[in-house]
């Protein structure tokens, strides 16, 4: 009875994990596709009236890498009008006057401008605050006499190529689009980076098709925080920064407001663009994951259940099965690792790793699955979304006496 027991409820367990990998592999907007996203490739199309463009950028604590990045926007070969306002968001380095020397030094203090956050109100994240706080300035003479067509949030820590903006504008343009975004390059040079980071792009994507993002009758929608282009139009008609002042994942929450506008919004991939922040150990990632992995979960303990269950019969089943006395369902789970590792393969490729990595998503999926439980717990101690010092993620609600 045992044994017969035992054949049925691993058959079943082949059946649910076989059925999960079909689904994602044919059934989820080809998700891990990611040439086809890769906009790297693209020529940048002619263009004959170039819109005048803001970069604002959030810096909190971001001396090691905001020289490099200011330089970089200033050496951006825009064909319109570019200005860029760097805003110290209450940094405890020299990140201030880093980027004013840099400016200073490269001659270009007429096109970038440093401003200080003011105090962070209630019910706004840090990074929204500062961001808003950018926003406004850009409507101060002085920056740019002209209003301008697009604002361009990057990060602190993002370098670019020098065609990046004039990539994104032309593709906006051609497209239409309200909003574009392109997902950076994170590092993948030692050990962890390379062990984990290609799953952040792989899970990010499965979360976000982009196929699924662009499509105008889905409600996906998502965006890359690092590299954001955004019509001013569509800023004001979803009523500013404000809409998304709690955001701890903000990048997404603000596709999420220009599409239900009835914005267009696409988010692809590129190399050319690349962040500078290193992640030399295991636990740095963990951080990393652990920032917005219950915040994705809406801080829901049912759905943090779910999450983990679902990581357990998508990338742990499938390998336990090779191991089971039944020849059939030792034939399901080899054919859910093997679409399993076939999807996760372009991304290896993607990092221009080698296909060794991809048998590894098994042990990287149970590490992200350690994270999200961890921000979970983080989550539950008063500590959420921990970022630069400060705990982002909205105070757990006090449970009712009644």
């Amino acid at each position: 009875m045992t044994t017969i027991f035992h054949v049925y409820a691993t058959g079943i367990l082949g059946i649910i994990t076989l059925g999960i990998w079909l689904h994602l592999f044919f059934g989820r907007g080809w998700f891990w596709n990611v040439k086809k996203v890769d906009a790297d490739g693209e020529k940048v199309p002619a263009m004959d009236d170039w819109p005048g463009v803001i970069a604002v950028i959030a810096a909190r604590n971001e001396a090691e890498t905001i020289g490099h990045v200011v330089t970089n926007l200033i050496q951006q070969d825009y064909l319109g009008k570019c200005s860029v306002v760097i805003v110290d968001d209450h940094s405890e380095d020299e990140t201030a006057s880093i980027a004013k020397k840099v400016a200073i030094e490269s001659g270009a203090e007429a096109r970038v401008r440093v401003i200080h956050a003011s105090n962070l109100p209630d019910g706004w994240t840090g990074k929204m605050w500062a961001l808003n706080e950018g926003v406004a300035s850009t409507q101060v003479s002085g920056v740019q006499t002209e209003a301008p067509g697009f604002l361009w949030f990057t990060d602190a820590d993002v370098a670019h190529a020098p065609d990046t903006l004039r990539r994104l504008v032309a593709w906006a343009q051609r497209d239409k689009l309200d909003l574009g975004s392109l997902m950076v390059l994170l590092r993948a040079n030692n050990f962890p980076e390379r062990a984990l980071i290609p799953a952040f792009l792989y899970f990010f994507l499965m979360l976000y098709p982009p196929r699924w993002i662009a499509d105008e009758e889905l409600g996906t929608a998502g965006a890359a925080g690092g590299c954001i282009l955004l019509k001013r139009e569509a800023l004001e008609r979803i009523g500013g920064l404000a809409a998304i002042r709690r955001e701890v994942i903000d990048d997404c929450a603000l596709a999420r407001a220009v599409k239900s506008m009835g914005g267009r919004v696409s988010m692809r991939l590129t190399r050319k663009s690349t962040s500078l922040r290193p992640y030399g150990t295991f636990a740095e990632i963990r951080d990393l994951i652990a920032r917005t992995a219950f915040t994705q979960l809406r801080y829901s303990s049912l759905q943090l259940a779910g999450t983990l269950v679902g990581m357990f019969l998508t990338y742990i089943a499938p390998v336990a099965l090779l191991f089971a006395h039944d020849s059939s369902a030792k034939i399901l789970g080899l054919i859910a690792c093997f679409l399993m590792f076939v999807s996760f393969l372009p991304t290896v490729r993607f990092y221009r790793l080698t296909p060794f990595w991809a048998p590894l998503l098994p042990l990287v999926a149970a590490f992200y699955s350690y994270a999200t439980w961890l921000s979970a717990l983080r989550y539950w101690r008063g500590h959420g979304g921990q970022w630069k010092g400060r705990a982002q993620a909205p105070e757990k609600p006090q449970r009712s006496v009644y």
